[in-house]
Order: structure tokens, then sequence, then C-alpha cells
């Protein structure tokens, strides 16, 4: 018989494809370059299953029905490369490889372009949801040629994540390296959320003295709300699990240095080469730097003084506060990462669908949340949309909100507990709303020091003064 799809790489994120794909109708042939993985793979989880495994590229070719669909589950960077280099020798025209890892999009940009030269499909997709959304349903998206599109359809509808209206959380995102940016950008707003619930984690923990057991029910209570989602989900549940041989919680245990792949940093780098604010999301990846200044964080608490973490008012209002301060900071962080997305189908001419984004975002990734469901109906409302606060549903949302998140942000300063994130969030809504900000003096100085000229608010034209 032949095979309807190819996985190359058969770690946990391509064998679990490779079960959910054969779950859902579609046997697999899968090959690793470790002969020993595909045997544990075979011999365990694939055992009994429709999967075959094949010990070379050129086996894995005739087992696959035409046009071959091959999937790449491989590290990024020059593993993708490698794959591509020892598969392009046995391909056809109109055969269809597919890279499904964290590559960074302008990577994918350039495979695409130098295979369809020669007559092949490449399609560079975002797959979210970890391990078990990979075994049970991703949100998945995809960017690439729209006929090899056309040709995966079936097996990444089957396969993704579907949201409570039955929809699957899969769609056609764009041409070229369109899907790998839809989710770099979906990581830096996963960033972005996390560090929020941290800060929010810290005021309530450090400032206001509350124990993990008290913080699981507030989340776990907060998760029944506006703010439903799965990363609200599973932060209740952390704040529950206890370790066995302390007896203490297991969050207050784990080092405070949080790694990152890289996917953050990359979206703050390419918002700076597009020019589009993403404040919460940038605060989050410095955030993780600061984290990893462990050292230099220790030897400091011991010689810079500052207020001590302790909140003395009410209790029940920081709380309550804390809520709709994550909200609010939340909506902003959303606001930004779409912002980008606008930008960028712009400049890379993606022709994204912000709504279908928000579609597919539902269920299955890391950032699914039901705010997902509104931000589709503010699209719906007007597909123009420019950003998020100015659909009058959202803007509502923050404006009622504000005092709570002001409160919070203040309390934190005043505690001295570094909120990155939830004050960023803030400043952007405050530039965001403002009519007049203080760029001109900034534009006075620049002509001063560097002649480089400012425009006026009362003629039009360009100007330079004689400041000396």
């Amino acid at each position: 018989m032949t095979y309807k799809i190819g996985i190359v790489g058969l770690g946990v994120m391509g064998h679990n494809l490779a079960l959910n794909m054969e779950r859902n109708g579609f046997p697999v042939a899968g090959y690793d370059l470790d002969a020993v993985k595909t045997k544990a793979f075979l011999e365990g989880p694939g055992a009994g299953k429709n999967i075959i495994g094949v010990d070379s590229p050129a086996a894995l070719m005739a087992a696959l029905e035409k046009p071959r669909r091959i999937l790449l589950m491989v590290p990024a960077d020059a593993p993708v490369d490698s794959a591509i280099t020892q598969l392009k020798p046995l391909l056809e025209p109109g055969d269809i490889l597919m890279d499904g890892g964290n590559s960074f999009f302008l990577d994918t940009e350039r495979r695409n372009k130098a295979l369809e030269v020669e007559g092949f499909n490449y399609i560079g997709t975002g797959v979210s949801g970890g391990e078990e959304g990979a075994l049970w349903g991703p949100s998945i998206m995809p960017g690439g040629q729209r006929q090899a599109w056309e040709a995966t359809a079936p097996i990444f509808r089957a396969i993704a994540a579907k949201a409570e209206d039955g929809q699957p959380c899969v769609e056609y995102i764009g041409p070229r390296g369109a899907g790998h940016y839809v989710k770099m950008v979906h990581n830096g707003i996963e960033y972005g959320d996390m560090q929020l619930i941290a800060e929010i984690y810290d005021i309530l923990h450090r400032g206001l003295g509350l124990s993990s057991r008290e913080l699981h029910t507030i989340f776990a209570e907060w998760n029944t709300g506006e703010l439903k989602s799965y990363l609200i989900e599973i932060t209740a549940d952390i704040f529950e699990k206890i370790d066995a041989e302390t007896g203490r919680p297991v969050v207050d245990l784990i080092l405070d240095e949080a790694q990152q792949k890289g996917t953050g940093k990359w979206t703050s780098q390419n918002a700076l080469d597009v020019s589009a604010p993403i404040p919460t999301i940038n605060a989050a990846v410095e955030s993780r730097i600061l984290s990893g200044l462990k050292a230099q964080r220790v030897t400091a608490s011991r010689v810079i003084r500052g207020p001590k973490p302790e909140y003395k008012g009410n209790r029940a209002r920081l709380i309550d506060a804390a809520r709709q301060a994550l909200y609010a900071s939340k909506i902003t962080s959303y606001a930004q990462g779409l912002g980008l997305l606008k930008i960028a189908s712009e400049d890379y001419q993606y022709n994204l669908n912000l709504g279908e984004i928000a579609k597919i975002w539902r269920a299955g990734c890391i950032i699914r949340a039901c705010l997902l469901g509104d931000i589709m109906s503010a699209y719906a409302r007007d597909p123009a949309l420019t950003n998020l606060l100015l659909d009058e549903t959202f803007r509502a949302a923050v404006e009622s909100r504000q005092g709570a998140w002001r409160f919070v942000v203040q309390t934190a300063v005043g505690m001295g507990i570094p909120a990155l994130a939830l004050s960023a969030s803030l400043a952007y809504f405050d530039a965001y709303r403002s009519e007049r900000l203080p760029a001109n003096l900034i534009q006075a100085q620049r002509d001063y020091f560097g002649a480089h000229t400012y425009r006026r608010v009362d003629r039009e034209g360009t100007f330079h003064t004689e400041w000396n």
C-alpha cells in the first residue's frame, strides 16, 4: 500500500503527530536519522497502528502516494536545511515538503522561494499545543503555496483541535513564510501572557502574602470568568501541586530563572524592523533575560535598599483589582500582537486575515482563551479594524477597568515589586489614547544637535531652527 504522508523526525512531537494522523485515517510512513528512535516508536506507541518506519529517504519516497506530502519535524535552523538537502534529489515536481518546527520566518521565505523555482511546494507551518496538542489536536498555522495547502488541508483539518463550535483550528495563513510569522507572533503573545500572570502572582504572593493554596483557589475562580484560558487553568493547577519529598508547593522550589527558545526575542526584533510597538511582549522578553541574572540579583538584593514588599490595605480590593488589571493588560497585549500582524501583513504582502487567525487560536494552542471569541467578533464587525482598542466592546472593557489597573501598577511600584509587563501594558494604553506625546521635544533635540529638521503643527513643510 501507499501511505498518505511521511514524517521525518520521530521525536515526541513527530511521533505524536503521526499517531494523530493515523487515528484520523491517514496512514503514515516515518523516518528518523536515529534508527533506534524509529524502532522504539514502532515497538511502543506506534505498535499495531497503520504506521511504518523506513530506513532511508529513498524508502520514504517509495512508500508515499503522489504527489508526496512530507512533514519535517526536526530542530530549526541547520537540521531543516540538511533534511531538505537529503530529500530534494528524490522529489518530483508537485511534491510538498512541510516544516512543522519553530523555524524563523525568513528562513522559511528563503526555502519556499528556492524550492518553488525547482517545481516543488513548500509549507512552513506553525504547530502550537505542545506534546498533548500534537497527539490530540493542535492549532495549525500553514503558509506557502495555496495549491500545497489545498493538497494537505484534509489531513490538517482532521488532526487540528476543534473549537467549541466544531470548527478545526487550522486555516491557510498566506504565502511563503506567513505561517511561521504568525506562529512567531503567537509565541510573542504567549510570552506576554505568561509574564503578566507571573507579575500578578508576585504581587499577590510576595506583596499580599497569599499561600499557594489560596492562589490556587483564586486562579481557579478566575478561570470561570472573563480570564478563562489555558494559561490561567494550568496556573491554578501549578499552585496546587505539592512536592512529595518536602511537602512544599512545587512552584516554591523552582529556581527563578526563566528559559527561552528565541521565538519571543524574534518577535521583539522583527517588531523593531517593521516599526510596530509591542511593549508588553518586549517587557516579557526582557524580564526573562533579567531572571537569568540570578547571581547578580542575589548580590544586589544584599546591598541595594528598597521598600519592603508588604501590602497593608484591603486584601479583597487588591485581589479583585488584580483580576481586572490582568484582563485589561491581556487585551492590550493582544492589541499589540495583532497590530504587529497587521503592519507585517502589509510589509511582507501576506494578506493576513486577523479574524481567521483569532479563530484558529481558540483551541489547541497555548494562548487559547475565551477572549479570542470576542476578538473574532471584533474583526467580523470591522475587518479593517486598525487596533483592538478601537473596537467598542474592547474599548469599554479596558476603560471600565482603568481604575483597578492603575491601582495595581501603583501598588506594585509602591511595594518595590517589578511589574515590567503590567506597567508597559498600561503605558501603551495611555500612549495610544494620547493625542499629543512629548515627541515634539525629541524632534527639537534632534534638530538642535544634528539639524535633522522637524515638521510644524501650524503649517506644511520641513523646518530647521538655529538654536544657538
